[in-house]
């Protein structure tokens, strides 16, 4: 543990993930004295158990997809090259390069002259200005650490359901990524991006799998072009897919195989599983923070309550991230601690960021990429009559060559919400492969309050899925075309001129 005087701190962050760093090491920037207490690994949970080793699995049930689709591209069958999979290999390569991006956050801690406590940090009283924090090592020691203010981001964790058997007998997501080899027959429990995500690893890579709903699809947050796109997808891959089950009730185990218990519905019971995960939840990670120290207030779910600028009702103290359960994103929780370190050291008084339309990319089978409202939300919002809705489906040209029936291709799906007479896109939603990569640029337009003709007088790039978004017709003249709105541009054109252009 880094050695204290009787320092007090300009900023005590609590939690060392993403969002909690970002905002220590902008506050150092403008001269603060800044500290992150964590207690285990840098990088929170998206560099140890989420985002990041998630990606590193999905990489490589992308490319067992692809070894699968060899012969389609004349290099014979790929059923050889996925035969020769090693979990232990992947696991230990991953694992290697999460402890390297551990390493690396600590480094960067120290570069920005960010003091960093290990252990367990609680709320010890004090009044606003001069916040007490208890930090106890993993020893045992404690030390009183004062701040003038003081960020909480612990994080969330995975939460398990009640039922006879169920958390003795599983495994959470954290638990999937130490699993050490692939199970042969696998049932995940949950209808969130998560559970629908490690599903499509585990199929992609060679287990056999059941999908758990309590009720009839997943996703049911998501706008239906998606979510019912990808429903017919996971059963054409071969997931076994168990709708309005309740839920679990109860699972039991005779040696290394499970039997899972569920509550109704068609099948009562799922026999000689290897593999049970759980995906159905996350709480906050409040209970070592003595939040009653303080007064702090928290939601019925056990969230921190806090405003638009990411305050507490405690002064000086605020909360960011998982912790307060609204857009639970790795680069949402990173721009409300940079926007509070401007607010609080850079001299930008009404910093904040904005919790609207926010680009969400799911990593699953195939990928998903929305922003904005749904068109049952657009029309909740707006009255149905204000609301129009362009949709395209269609099989991805990486398909084209592929010599079985359409129906059998991956389908790919694209739905625009727009709003008003002058059509203003209010929602962007997608499944399909490559929409991962697309959806940021498309988050732009949408924020900047783009338009179905904005859309229209963007030139297709040919031939690519996202060419779909700037095509669907009926199309109209965008107000550059029709001479209402001037470019930025001037005219120019983005190839260069002279002898590279008299070649084209």
């Amino acid at each position: 543990m880094t050695s204290l005087k009787s320092s007090d701190y300009d900023y005590l962050v609590i939690g060392g993930g993403s969002g909690g760093i970002s905002s220590a090491r902008r506050s150092a920037t403008y001269g603060a004295k800044a500290a992150v207490v964590e207690r285990g690994r840098m990088g929170g949970t998206c560099v140890n158990v989420g985002c990041v080793p998630k990606k590193v699995m999905w990489n490589a049930a992308m490319v067992a997809e692809i070894l699968h689709d060899m012969e389609n591209y004349g290099f014979g069958k790929g059923e050889e090259a996925i035969g020769t999979f090693s979990w232990k290999f992947l696991k230990e390569r991953r694992d290697a390069y999460v402890k390297r991006l551990n390493g690396i956050y600590d480094t960067n801690l120290g570069n920005s002259a960010v003091d960093k406590l290990e252990g367990v940090a609680s709320l010890s009283g004090g009044s606003p200005g001069d916040w007490k924090v208890k930090v106890t090592g993993s020893d045992g020691t404690e030390n009183i650490v004062t701040a003038k203010n003081v960020l909480l981001a612990p994080g969330g964790y995975p939460d398990f359901p009640t039922g006879d058997g169920v958390r003795e007998n599983s495994i959470s997501s954290d638990g999937f990524f130490d699993l050490e080899e692939l199970p042969e027959k696998s049932v995940v429990v949950g209808a969130g991006y998560i559970a629908v995500e490690l599903a499509g690893v585990l199929n992609a890579l060679g287990s056999d799998v059941t999908l758990v709903l309590r009720r009839d699809k997943a996703l049911r947050e998501f706008d239906d072009i998606v979510r019912d796109t990808l429903d017919k997808e996971m059963v054409r891959q071969g997931i076994t897919i168990l709708r309005d089950t309740g839920g679990v009730s109860s699972i039991t185990a005779s040696g290394d195989k499970k039997t899972v218990h569920l509550a109704s519905g068609d099948v009562s019971t799922v026999s000689d599983v290897d593999c049970v995960l759980m995906a159905t939840g996350r709480k906050p990670l409040v209970e070592p923070l003595n939040l009653p120290s303080v007064g702090i207030s928290q939601s019925s779910s056990g969230h921190i309550e806090v405003n638009e600028y990411s305050e507490t009702n405690a002064k000086g103290i605020f909360a960011l991230g998982d912790v307060c359960g609204n857009v639970e994103l790795t680069p949402m929780a990173i721009a409300a601690g940079r926007r509070l370190a401007d607010r609080l050291f850079g001299g930008v008084p009404g910093a904040k960021t904005s919790y609207e339309a926010v680009p969400t990319i799911v990593f699953s089978h195939p990928p998903i990429g929305t922003i904005g409202y749904t068109e049952q939300q657009a029309k909740d919002v707006y009255g149905e009559e204000n609301v129009k809705v362009y949709t395209s489906k269609f099989a991805n040209l990486y398909y084209g060559v592929f010599d079985i029936p359409f129906s059998d291709k991956p389908p790919t799906a694209m739905k625009l919400v727009t709003y008003g007479p002058t059509e203003i896109v209010v929602g962007v939603h997608c499944i399909g492969m490559g929409v991962d990569e697309m959806m940021q640029g498309f988050g732009v337009a949408v924020k900047m309050g783009a338009t179905k003709a904005d859309f229209d007088s963007c030139i297709a790039i040919h031939p690519t899925a996202s060419e779909e978004l700037v095509t669907m017709a009926p199309w109209g003249l965008g107000p550059q075309e029709t001479g209402a709105k001037e470019s930025p541009l001037n005219g120019a054109n983005t190839l260069p001129k002279g002898k590279v252009e008299s070649k084209l």
